[in-house]
């Protein structure tokens, strides 16, 4: 695994990549730093850290849209997935790669949190907060990023998809406010959650069996819970965005609180997509 990550982590600045990434992302955020808390007089530098976070947004398809795409391309992809190294760890070698050059580019901001404290007081476990909510948001996107570049050979293809799907999660608690919050539509809403389950389970398996037993244990749930808190359903197409929603909890982060929710929450989310990566690269392994 570290042999991976040690390539793909030089490969970073023997291409524009790494730096294009890194230049994208500190010369808006030192934009934003400068206008908003120098010229603005603006103490508050968690303000700055929300405010860079659609910045990381737009960078990360640059940073992850040839993780996997390159070798996909070039077919080095069947080298890799053919020599003694498991998957896994060609899978965390790349991600880990992304995640050390973005922390890198991190880094560099707190020269910002320093030159604010030679000027006023800064709040401290604020800012620390900030940043821990900021590394867990950055590897959830990159994992996001990461599943994605293995699922096309087309650099500018995972780049714009990425992008939707960040931004997808950006606005989600705007999407949130205005779908319908009545019963019915939250039972509509959970029965076509279900189905998307059913028709993913049996593209992966193709087996009906397996199939069949996830359909009926999803109506059954379904079921059981109109018949015994139907209440449930109410608002649930809403509950179901914000949970979907990957800023809402950096928000928390922001104020220096640090919820076991919300840290679950964003390994959950980097474990899950790190291991579709796996699974997806698997399932060409014996294609």
């Amino acid at each position: 695994m570290f042999a991976i990550f040690k390539r793909e982590f030089k490969s970073y600045f023997q291409t524009p990549i790494g730096y294009i990434f890194m230049s994208l992302f500190l010369l808006i955020s030192g934009i934003f730093f400068v206008y908003g808390n120098i010229f603005g007089k603006d103490p508050n530098f968690t303000s700055f850290l929300s405010g860079i976070v659609f910045v990381f947004l737009l960078s990360v398809p640059v940073l992850t849209m040839r993780l996997l795409t390159d070798d996909i391309r070039q077919k080095t992809d069947i080298l890799l997935i053919s020599n003694p190294l498991k998957i896994v760890e060609i899978v965390l070698g790349k991600y880990l790669a992304a995640i050390a050059l973005f922390l890198l580019t991190l880094l560099v901001t707190v020269l910002y949190a320093v030159v604010m404290s030679f000027h006023g007081d800064i709040d401290t476990w604020e800012t620390v907060g900030a940043y821990i909510g900021f590394v867990l948001l950055g590897c959830s996107f990159i994992s996001i990023g990461l599943f994605i570049s293995a699922s096309t050979e087309n650099q500018v293809v995972a780049a714009i998809i990425t992008f939707v799907a960040l931004l997808l999660s950006w606005i989600m608690d705007f999407i949130a406010q205005g779908v319908p919050n009545d019963q019915t539509a939250g039972i509509v809403f959970a029965a076509i959650i279900a189905a998307a389950v059913v028709i993913w389970i049996f593209l992966s398996t193709k087996d009906w069996i397996i199939t069949a037993a996830v359909a009926v244990i999803g109506l059954a749930v379904i079921l059981i819970f109109y018949f015994v808190n139907r209440g449930v359903y109410i608002g649930f197409i809403g509950k179901v965005f914000n949970w979907l929603s990957l800023v809402k909890r950096f928000q928390t982060f922001t104020l220096g609180i640090l919820k076991l929710d919300g840290i679950v929450y964003y390994l959950s989310i980097s474990t899950l997509f790190a291991f579709l990566t796996v699974r997806l690269i698997e399932k060409k392994r014996w294609s």
